[in-house]
């Protein structure tokens, strides 16, 4: 079964991007910009680190600086809530009533 966004989400997923910059092999002071984006698990981004190992390991170009930036887009509770809204489904507890959807 392939593995959809949503699904990676209610694991526990976040989009997380990447902004790495590192120096041209050629011309060392020039700095170069890539763009890494994919859902990952915050706060230890395994998957991140693995994509860095793996730069460090078989690319020229040295790191310089990576920033990070996520978002949990959805959350298993959240999620929940939108359906049973969504299914017309009145909810017995004022709190999760009152949450915005």
């Amino acid at each position: 079964m392939p593995e959809t966004a949503l699904l990676r989400q209610l694991e526990g997923f976040s989009l997380t991007t990447a902004e790495i910059l590192y120096r041209l092999p050629d011309y060392p002071r020039l700095l170069q910009s890539y763009i890494w984006q994919d859902y990952d698990l915050a706060p230890r981004f395994p998957k991140l680190i693995d994509f860095l190992r793996f730069w460090t390991a078989n690319l020229d170009g040295p790191l310089y600086r990576v920033r990070v930036a996520h978002r949990q887009l959805i959350a298993p509770q959240e999620f929940r809530l939108r359906v049973a809204i969504c299914m017309g489904v009145r909810s017995a507890d004022p709190v999760a009533a009152q949450a915005p959807v």
